[in-house]
C-alpha cells in the first residue's frame, strides 16, 4: 500500500464514525490478560496512552481495567464521536508517527486496529520516547478467523470483488520490524450479533469506504441474501483472532 493510499484508507473513517462505534467488535477480557501477562505489568492504575483510539472501543475497555488513559486520534469525526462517547476522558489529536505527549511519560502504548496505519520507522521510535523505562508497547488485531468455513467463503469474495480483506488483515503479518524483541499472542473469541449489525461491521472497513457506495451496497446486498441462507434466524456468529505484539523499552 502506497503512502497516499495509506492516508485515504486511514481518513475513510472520517465518514461513517457513527456506524464503525456502533458496529465494531470489542475485544474479548483474555486480551487484557495476555497484555498484563507479556508486559509484566499491570493495567490497573497505569498511565496508559491509546493511539488511533477511534471512537474509544478499546479506551472503553481499558479504563474498565483500571488503567488512566489518555486517547490519541487524528481524525475529527471520529474524535467527535470519542468524546460523546467518553466524555471524562483526555483526548489529544495527533499520529503516532509524531505523538503530541512529554517524554517517558506512559506505562503503556496501545494500538487496536490502528499500528498499520503508521510508518513503524517513525512510530516505534516515538512509542520507546514517550514510554518510561520498562514500560510497554502493545498492538493487536482482531482478525476474520479463516477456519471458520462460511468466514473463509466472505474473504475470498472479498479478494475477488475488492482486491482485499476487511477483517483486520495487517494483523495476520509481523507488526514490527525485523530485530525489534516482542512476544506475540494469539486467541479466539466469538461475538452474535443481528445480520445488521455484521453487515454494518463489513461496511465500516476501509475498503468499503474507499470502494464507492454502489460498490459496496451491491457487495453487501449479496451478502445478505447469502448469509440468510446460512443464517435464517437473522444472528450470524463472528469469529475471531485476536493477534498482539507486546515489545518493551529496556528498564
Amino acid at each position: 500500500m502506497t503512502d497516499s493510499d495509506r492516508s485515504r484508507r486511514a481518513l475513510s473513517f472520517e465518514t461513517a464514525a457513527d456506524q464503525y462505534d456502533a458496529a465494531r467488535p470489542g475485544y474479548p477480557p483474555a486480551l487484557f490478560d495476555a497484555v498484563e501477562e507479556l508486559s509484566g505489568r499491570p493495567l490497573t492504575g497505569a498511565r496508559t496512552v491509546d493511539v488511533g483510539a477511534g471512537t474509544g472501543i478499546a479506551t472503553r475497555l481499558l479504563r474498565e481495567r483500571g488503567a488512566r488513559v489518555t486517547a490519541v486520534e487524528p481524525g475529527a469525526a471520529m474524535a467527535d464521536r470519542f468524546r460523546r462517547s467518553l466524555p471524562g476522558v483526555p483526548l489529544v489529536r495527533g499520529v503516532g508517527d509524531a505523538l503530541p505527549l512529554a517524554d517517558a511519560s506512559a506505562d503503556f502504548l496501545t494500538y487496536a486496529q490502528s499500528f498499520h496505519w503508521t510508518d513503524p520507522a517513525r512510530s516505534l521510535p516515538e512509542a520507546l520516547r514517550v514510554l518510561r523505562p520498562g514500560g510497554a508497547l502493545a498492538l493487536w488485531w482482531n482478525v476474520a478467523d479463516r477456519d471458520v468455513p462460511w468466514i473463509a467463503a466472505q474473504e475470498e469474495r472479498l479478494r475477488r470483488d475488492f482486491g482485499g480483506a476487511a477483517h483486520g488483515a495487517p494483523g495476520a503479518a509481523r507488526a514490527l520490524p525485523d530485530g525489534v524483541p516482542c512476544a506475540e499472542h494469539r486467541l479466539y473469541w466469538t461475538r452474535r450479533v443481528p445480520l445488521d449489525t455484521h453487515l454494518a461491521n463489513l461496511g465500516s472497513h476501509s475498503l468499503f469506504l474507499v470502494a464507492g457506495k454502489a460498490a459496496a451496497r451491491a457487495f453487501l446486498d449479496r451478502e445478505r441474501a447469502g448469509l440468510l441462507r446460512l443464517f435464517p434466524d437473522g444472528s450470524v456468529e463472528e469469529a475471531y483472532a485476536v493477534d498482539l505484539t507486546v515489545t518493551r523499552r529496556p528498564a
